[in-house]
């Protein structure tokens, strides 16, 4: 228990020392309608209501409002004392949109290290055979196919290190082919060295784009494809491409980034951004430990 007090005070710390430049910030640059409104302050921070968010995405409660009621309500009336009711927590929560992307933008995203994996996986809106009756993510969400089938909803394209370490992200409708956003997004911006992907991602025009930006693709080849040559440390980490799918599945079943419950589009937004953020937060994330195999290298040598 005094591991997950430790984590949330951690939490709370970061986002309470972003949010005290970042809110100000923010207020100084916002444009007003020329009338003046009445500010009445809310008896809850905006550190607290996005701790109470990013810290559901840990505590593997499968629904919030279960996790609000019967957890922060019982529980955490300590670490806050001024708790609102659930339905003001909710509306309060889709204000903090904003404040949560940046700081995952800015604090909460890892470092390229020059090895990189990519991938994408489908955010399900609902089940396929209710999508024509489906209102909540309507003109956001689509029909796609990915490699299990077909679903409707969104696709989240990341990219991540060696460390398991999540390096940017582009959520996209679920039709969009999955190197479009390579070249239509800056997904890349901060990405270089050798960039490890699936056989989705073939394309000589992409490979020889990004080669001039630096970035060399390295995928499988299909069986109608000619063999080439390839160093052998690239075919030992195109081995390990699977780190991926397993950082995609403690973002879906510990962080709960996917569910079918969302009653409005920023609630899913809201949703997505702090179980990233939350991610980022894990004490082990899927690794390749190259740096335990540089240093055993080295003492052999």
């Amino acid at each position: 228990m005094k591991n997950f007090e430790d984590k949330l005070i951690e939490i709370f710390c970061h986002v309470d020392d972003f949010n005290k430049v970042f809110i100000n910030e923010l207020q100084t640059h916002q444009l007003s309608e020329g009338t003046r409104k009445r500010i009445k302050p809310c008896s809850m921070s905006e550190s607290e209501i996005m701790t109470i968010v990013i810290y559901f995405h840990l505590m593997r409660y499968r629904d919030f409002k279960h996790y609000y009621l019967f957890h922060v309500c019982r529980n955490m009336r300590a670490e806050f004392p001024q708790l609102l009711s659930y339905n003001r927590f909710v509306e309060l929560m889709q204000t903090c949109l904003l404040p949560l992307v940046v700081f995952l933008k800015i604090q909460r995203l890892g470092k390229c290290t020059g090895i990189s994996f990519i991938d994408s996986t489908p955010l399900r809106a609902c089940h396929i055979k209710r999508e024509h009756s489906h209102k909540v993510l309507r003109g956001m969400a689509t029909k796609g196919q990915c490699s299990i089938g077909w679903f409707f909803g969104l696709k989240l394209h990341f990219i991540i290190n060696d460390k398991g370490e999540i390096l940017d992200f582009v959520l996209t409708p679920g039709n969009i082919d999955d190197r479009k956003p390579l070249n239509e997004t800056n997904i890349l911006s901060r990405i270089y060295g050798k960039l490890f992907a699936d056989k989705g991602y073939i394309s000589q025009t992409l490979f020889e784009q990004l080669f001039i930006d630096g970035i060399h693709l390295i995928t499988k080849l299909r069986k109608n494809m000619k063999n080439s040559l390839m160093h052998l440390s690239d075919k030992i980490l195109l081995r390990k491409r699977a780190l991926i799918e397993s950082v995609c599945d403690e973002l879906k079943n510990i962080c709960q980034i996917e569910h079918t419950r969302h009653r409005s589009q920023e609630g899913f937004i809201v949703n997505l951004i702090a179980g990233l953020i939350a991610y980022s937060y894990l004490p082990k994330k899927p690794s390749l430990n190259l740096e335990i195999i540089d240093q055993s290298k080295a003492l052999l040598f």
